[in-house]
């Protein structure tokens, strides 16, 4: 009821919407969570699975649940350039999710090299220092505001 009243005060369409959802939160009262999930999908709201990797990665979440992106967990994108066993297992989940029509995004992308080799894995969409710090929403539209965005 909170995202209904929110999308409803805000104006926002539903479909500019992504949440995500943690592992931990699939796994406590399935039920329920998977209800809560196909109501925030028929209003068109996007889903995530964040960390995904890290915790319980029960590959059945994203058969019952109407997932859109996995979000590649930073442990696994810090070494990525480094480590052959980190690169095996990003290129695997995003060939997973490209295999189940979802899209993947790494999180924690600090280098060029590492975004070099996630785009070479086809990763969808990626976030983190490299591009920018945290920062709150009105220093965030000066941020937009002062970036020259090309078209495609």
């Amino acid at each position: 009821q909170n995202i209904v009243s929110a999308l409803e005060q805000s104006g926002l369409t539903p479909s500019l919407l992504e949440l995500e959802l943690t592992e931990s939160i699939l796994i406590q009262n399935v039920e329920q969570v998977l209800a809560t999930v196909k109501g925030l999908k028929r209003l068109g709201v996007k889903l995530s699975i964040d960390d995904f990797g890290t915790g319980y990665s029960s590959l059945s979440y994203l058969k019952r649940f109407d997932i859109d992106k996995l979000k590649i967990d930073q442990s696994f994108i810090r070494d990525l350039a480094t480590d052959p066993d980190d690169a095996a297992i990003v290129h695997a989940i995003v060939q997973m999710a490209h295999s189940l029509n979802l899209k993947a995004i790494a999180e924690g992308v600090e280098h060029a090299a590492i975004l070099q080799q996630l785009h070479d894995f086809g990763c969808d969409e990626a976030q983190g220092y490299y591009f920018a710090r945290p920062m709150p929403a009105d220093e965030f539209e000066r941020y937009l505001a002062g970036r020259q965005l090309t078209p495609p």
